[in-house]
């Protein structure tokens, strides 16, 4: 069962800023970036974390993969969005077909 946006954990960023001065600037922005991170649904956490990376620049990818704890590649994706100009979502997060299989398609009679 997919977990509701406020039940998410919060990730703790790994880099050595946050682990030595947990009460830095720094540290505190990692923290505000992680809590926002985590009551967005999918979409808008590629989108925000993409745009975010843009604006770091060179190297923003790695940099915010590992504030984040998302894959680089959820994050090149979210980049890649924010580039197309595309009409405003129908209500879906995912693709049509995306995402586990409906659990009456899983269940076999015999």
């Amino acid at each position: 069962m997919a977990q509701e946006p406020s039940q998410r954990v919060v990730h703790v960023c790994p880099c050595p800023t946050c682990q030595q001065h947990p009460h830095s600037s720094l540290a505190q922005e990692h923290r505000r970036i992680n809590r926002l991170v985590a009551t967005a649904d999918e979409r808008t956490r590629r989108l925000l974390v993409g745009f975010l990376a843009h604006v770091h620049g060179q190297g923003g990818i790695a940099h915010l993969a590992r504030i984040t704890g998302l894959d680089p590649n959820t994050i090149a994706r979210g980049q890649r969005e924010l580039q197309r100009v595309r009409p405003k979502p129908s209500g879906r997060v995912r693709r049509p077909g995306a995402g586990r299989p409906r659990a009456e398609k899983k269940v076999r009679t015999s």
